[in-house]
């Protein structure tokens, strides 16, 4: 389902769809796991595409990326301020173990 969605048309021929299916496919199972809910596992996979998008599309570093990711994250569990963004459906514990599997 994931190779039809990712319309990848050349997966037994292409190395860069076969490892394109193989990131997305992991981080979907492990988002399974965790039991996310429709919001949470359309959040992940964002996030995921958000991160690859900024190593292929603008070059960035690991280091930056993972800068990205924390502005991302950023106040998420505070209910005081407007800090809060647009992945406020993660709790703060699942929001650690997303930058944990990230991290990985």
């Amino acid at each position: 389902k994931l190779e039809e969605f990712l319309n990848l048309k050349q997966l037994k021929t292409s190395l860069k769809e076969a490892i394109l299916l193989d990131y997305y496919t992991a981080g979907f199972c492990w988002a399974k796991e965790m039991n996310f809910s429709l919001a949470q596992l359309s959040g992940f996979m964002d996030l995921l595409n958000f991160l690859l998008e900024n190593l292929s599309g603008k070059r960035m570093t690991l280091g930056d990326n993972l800068k990205e990711l924390g502005k991302a994250m950023a106040g998420i569990g505070e209910t005081d301020s407007g800090r809060s963004g647009d992945l406020d459906f993660f709790s703060i514990e699942e929001a650690k173990a997303v930058i944990d599997y990230l991290n990985t």
